[in-house]
């Protein structure tokens, strides 16, 4: 039987190396694996790969079975797959409401959501006719005074705003922005009962966008739509149409997503 030596490169962890050639080695193997077997394979004492597996069954990214105590493949391997797959098919699902959005209004379209606080842009559609948003797909936004931000952070507990806040701070980039943590708590509860969120000029000047929340398959908020256009061009009937295209728009990539029961006002 082959043998896995565990020798990482410089650099490497050693724990952390032979932790995930141990995951590895169970999942090639359907009917699972004694602790015995799993020490012959990696080529390490059985006490040193007792103390690993250990702590990948507490993780839950192995489990012992219980008839016969052979170790397989946990449950939460598969929970981060299905978040993963939900990552890679927001983009797909989103792209072609994403395109009519951008064509029917001929603004700029964009999907994102949190990372470390952060906005941070998954997708983005714009017209070729008009003024560029200068905006990428990786790069990140301040979540305070973005339409994609507010709407993400309109869906959080009081503790974990209160925490960005205090971690983040509500950092002024335009004379809009809300920098007061009274005021600002107070417009995300306008954004919840509202059901959308507005950028009135607060990351740049001249420019309003307009966010709506995204529900996943949980009915948990991970993330959002935004249409982002000059204020002179985003205004009064256009502006309320606007709104409410940028709401149908995040409603049917929810109701994509899987959470049909998605209640939008």
């Amino acid at each position: 039987m082959n043998k896995t030596k565990s020798t990482p490169k410089p650099g490497r962890i050693q724990s952390v190396d032979r932790a995930l050639t141990i995951m590895d080695i169970i999942s090639e193997a359907d009917d699972g694996l004694t602790l015995a077997q799993i020490a012959q394979r990696i080529d390490l004492p059985k006490s040193t790969v007792h103390g690993l597996i250990s702590t990948l069954r507490d993780h839950k990214y192995v489990r012992q079975a219980d008839e016969d105590g052979r170790y397989l493949m946990g449950i939460r391997l598969f929970e981060l797959g299905t978040k993963l797959a939900r990552s890679w098919d927001i983009r797909d699902i989103a792209k072609p409401v994403m395109r009519r959005l951008s064509k029917e209004f001929g603004e700029t379209v964009h999907l994102g959501c949190e990372d470390n606080g952060e906005v941070l842009y998954l997708d983005k559609i714009a017209p070729d006719s008009l003024i560029n948003i200068v905006s990428e797909i990786g790069t990140r936004l301040p979540m305070h005074c973005s339409g994609i931000g507010k709407a993400l952070l309109a869906h959080k507990s009081d503790s974990e705003v209160k925490r960005y806040i205090s971690t983040k701070g509500l950092v002024p980039l335009t004379g809009r922005t809300i920098t007061k943590s009274d005021a600002f708590i107070a417009e995300l509860a306008k954004v919840r009962e509202q059901g959308f969120a507005l950028d009135d000029g607060e990351i740049m000047e001249g420019l309003r966008c307009v966010g709506a929340p995204i529900y996943d398959t949980d009915g948990l908020v991970r993330y959002a739509i935004s249409v982002s256009g000059q204020v002179k061009d985003i205004y009064g009937k256009r502006l309320e149409r606007l709104i409410i295209e940028t709401r149908r728009a995040a409603k049917e990539i929810s109701y994509a997503l899987g959470k049909s029961r998605v209640q939008v006002k």
